[in-house]
Formats: structure tokens, C-alpha cells, sequence
């Protein structure tokens, strides 16, 4: 048996067992040895950090692919998802995995205001890790894709973190909450004691100086159903931005990011779409994103 059967046969043993840490865990050991920078500083406190991932050889034309998790906004850690910065690196662009501030600690738009200083700090970077800071791609799973979304969508908080919209060459949501009703009572203490749907709904700041973007959602998700994904590929469409949405067929919410591990990886051909869209924006510079 291989060593990558071995592990898909624990990652089976696991998630019938209903062990969610032991499935983190089984997902990370390919991604144990790959090449990264642990706990760059953005900001101060405990969720103010971000691991960088590099791949195997540099390439400078490349772009800088920043990537949030899920949680609902009120869990993870970026250490959960280093399967998914390897694989990325590994397929030639350097990547970063922030963390960010959860609920009950903030509620929107903080951890927006997070994710824009985290961009900010990776740009100042990007050179000396051997990436293109001029193309940056937002990328992100669930609350993470909610996060990328409002970054790529609304120029307002790349500004005030002191950073420039025409940095960010596209957009990468997986199972993205892209419509999002704050229809439980933490999303409504998250969402409606700050904001307006005109505020925090992604479809809202849709416009055509949005960067070009690839949605990709499951079809059988029934935390977020896929017609949030169809919903902003028709908003895209309309606005006249380059869109590419993938819905994948009996498939749920957490496939489309568990199938950047190696274990998973047969779920679905999200890293090789992804990949695709990546090598995509690597163009002439101005030639994905338009200054705003």
C-alpha cells in the first residue's frame, strides 16, 4: 500500500469515527515538511499572526495567494489548514494563511479590517519571498471566501489599512456565503447589530472594477447552498468581470477546501482549478486587475 492509500484509509477510519481532530491532523501530515515562515506579525495579540508557504522553486512573476479559513466567524486557526497552504506552494506560488479575530471578540466589520491589514502586510513582503506583489489573489472557504469576497469587493478596507485595490489580481471563493443571511442569533449579534445587508452582503459591492474571479461550490452543500455561488456569478457577469463558477456534483460545504489535501484530494479537482486560475492571472501586470 502507498503511503498516500495509507492515509486516505486513516482519514476514512477517522471521519467514521467522527474525530475532527484527528482528521485535521491526518489532513496536515503531507504538509509537515513543506518550506514556511511561521507566525509573521500583521498586527498585535494572539490572532494577529499569518504562516507564509513557499514553493519548492521561486518564480517572481508569480502571484501571492492569501487564503482564510472558515469557522463560521467564530472558530478556527490557521495551524488547522496548513494542507492547504503546502498544496498551493507546491504548485509554484507562495501563499499565506492568516488568522483573524472571531466572535464574540468582534463582530463586523473587524475581522474584515483584520483580513485588509493582513493584505498589507503580505504585499510589504511579497518581494522578498520571491512573489509578484502587484498580483495578489484573495482566497478563502466559507467565512474565510466571505472575507476574500468583501477584499475584493469593496475597495473601502484595502484603503484604509493603507493599501491600494489594484494590488488584487482575483478572486478564489470556496462555498462562499456570498448572499449571507444572518439567520441564526450569533449571526445576527455578528452582522445586524453593526451593519445593513447594503453593508455586509457581498452581492451588494459588486461592480466591474472587481477583479476576475473562480467560485467553486458543491452541489449537495446544505450549510451554503450553491445558489450563493450562482448568485455572484451572475452579479460578476452582469457587471462585465471575468467569472468561472464550478459547482461539483454530490459534493457538501467542506469538500471544496478538504479536497486540497492529499488525502482528499480525489473529492474533487479543486487544487488543479485553482492551479488553472492562478496560472491565469500570472499575465502581463495590469492585465487582471483594474486600479479602483
Amino acid at each position: 500500500m502507498t503511503r498516500t492509500a495509507r492515509l486516505a484509509l486513516v482519514a476514512v477510519l477517522a471521519l467514521l469515527c467522527g474525530c475532527q481532530t484527528l482528521q485535521v491532523a491526518i489532513a496536515n501530515l503531507p504538509a509537515l515538511g513543506a518550506p514556511r515562515q511561521d507566525d509573521v506579525r500583521y498586527a498585535a495579540g494572539p490572532r494577529g499572526g499569518m504562516d507564509v508557504y513557499l514553493p519548492p522553486k521561486a518564480a517572481p512573476a508569480r502571484p501571492l495567494v492569501i487564503f482564510w479559513y472558515g469557522g463560521g466567524f467564530t472558530s478556527g486557526d490557521r495551524a488547522d489548514y496548513r494542507f492547504a497552504g503546502a498544496a498551493i506552494a507546491r504548485a509554484g506560488y507562495v501563499t499565506v494563511l492568516p488568522d483573524y479575530r472571531l466572535y464574540p471578540e468582534v463582530r463586523f466589520p473587524q475581522f474584515l479590517e483584520d483580513a485588509a491589514r493582513a493584505v498589507v502586510a503580505a504585499h510589504r513582503g511579497a518581494t522578498a519571498l520571491g512573489a509578484d506583489p502587484s498580483r495578489i489573489v484573495l482566497m478563502g472557504h466559507s467565512a474565510g471566501a466571505y472575507i476574500a469576497a468583501m477584499l475584493a469587493l469593496e475597495p473601502a478596507y484595502l484603503r484604509a489599512a493603507g493599501g491600494d485595490p489594484a494590488w488584487i489580481a482575483g478572486f478564489i471563493g470556496l462555498s462562499g456565503p456570498y448572499d449571507i443571511d444572518p439567520n441564526t442569533p450569533v449571526l445576527d449579534r455578528i452582522f445586524r447589530d453593526t451593519g445593513t445587508p447594503r453593508d455586509f452582503k457581498p452581492l451588494a459591492h459588486v461592480t466591474s472594477q472587481a477583479p476576475r474571479a473562480l467560485l467553486l461550490h458543491g452541489a449537495d452543500d446544505v450549510r451554503v447552498g450553491a445558489r450563493q455561488t450562482r448568485a455572484l456569478e451572475a452579479a460578476l457577469q452582469a457587471a462585465g468581470v471575468p467569472v468561472s463558477a464550478k459547482i461539483y456534483p454530490h459534493r457538501g460545504h467542506v469538500d471544496t477546501v478538504a479536497a486540497l489535501a492529499l488525502a482528499a484530494r480525489y473529492r474533487a479537482p479543486v487544487l488543479s482549478d485553482v492551479v488553472a486560475f492562478l496560472q491565469e492571472v500570472s499575465g502581463p501586470p495590469g492585465a487582471s486587475s483594474a486600479a479602483r
